[in-house]
């Protein structure tokens, strides 16, 4: 009977997770920035980031440039495997941005990525990549 009722509560724990959005998914960083290159976004250079950059938290991370921002910018794409890991650097960002214009980068998360871009990028133009992102599953 303890099996019965553990193999059934393991089951609706699943179920919750699911539902919540604990699964992780099976997309990587290039499938974002394709989907993003698909939808006609501006992407330049793109490359590894620096394991500094929430190396120990991260299951990928991504720099890509945005040539019509300026030299060397545009943002940053993180896959994260755990949902915590995922919002402490969320809030790294936002919190950075609360401190002053000069830090200011638009963030979103989707699912178990994370971008970042450049403050100078348009609300607009920044919803089109959150947009974009939030097709990837």
């Amino acid at each position: 009977m303890k099996r019965i009722v553990m193999l059934i509560s393991m089951g609706l724990l699943m179920a919750v997770l699911v539902a919540c959005g604990g699964e992780e998914s099976s997309k990587t960083n290039a499938d974002v920035i394709q989907q993003f290159k698909d939808d006609g976004l501006e992407v330049g250079e793109t490359s590894e980031l620096a394991n500094k950059e929430f190396g120990n938290t991260r299951e990928e991370g991504t720099r890509i440039l945005v040539p019509s921002l300026g030299d060397d910018a545009g943002g940053r794409l993180f896959k994260f495997g755990k949902d915590g890991d995922l919002e402490d650097a969320k809030a790294y960002y936002d919190d950075l941005g609360a401190a002053g214009s000069m830090f200011y980068s638009h963030t979103h998360q989707s699912g178990n990525f994370l971008l970042q871009m450049s403050g100078d990028m348009t609300d607009e133009d920044f919803k089109k990549y959150a947009d974009s992102l939030d097709k990837v599953k």
